[in-house]
């Protein structure tokens, strides 16, 4: 597959994703939100919650699956993307966290499947200085 035809495809698993989380009641605070090289793909609030949403898209058949793409390196770049976000958004006193939708392209429609809490970190490891008792990180 084309570079071009990877982007359009990664920008239709993100437009199929949001529409799939805000079927669920969710709201989209942020789409594709930028800082340095940084990128959050979704950043969602379902209830009293934020969650940073990684969005992985890959063709049916293929021979690696979304969610294979979400490694350590991936997570560590999220995680620092997440800090940013809160600090620009002075939402530090928000919980957080991170969730993956993994969306499959089919012939003729989309699959996809939500992860929940898929970022793991250890209790205590303050946010870029700031700490709230409640954040994994």
């Amino acid at each position: 597959m084309s570079d071009a035809g990877k982007k359009l495809l990664g920008v239709a698993g993100e437009r199929v994703a949001a529409d799939f989380l805000v079927a669920r009641g969710w709201q989209i605070l942020d789409r594709n939100w930028r800082y340095r090289s940084w990128e959050l793909d979704l950043i969602c609030r379902q209830e009293d919650t934020i969650v940073f949403v990684e969005v992985k898209t890959r063709r049916s058949g293929g021979m690696t699956g979304p969610q294979d793409a979400f490694n350590r390196n991936k997570q560590r770049t999220l995680v620092k993307a997440a800090r940013a976000w809160l600090a620009q958004k002075n939402a530090w006193s928000a919980n957080c966290r991170f969730d993956l939708v993994v969306v499959t392209r089919m012939e003729n429609s989309f699959q996809m499947e939500l992860i929940c809490d898929v970022i793991q970190l250890a209790p205590g490891n303050p946010v870029s200085g700031r700490y709230s008792h409640w954040q994994p990180w």
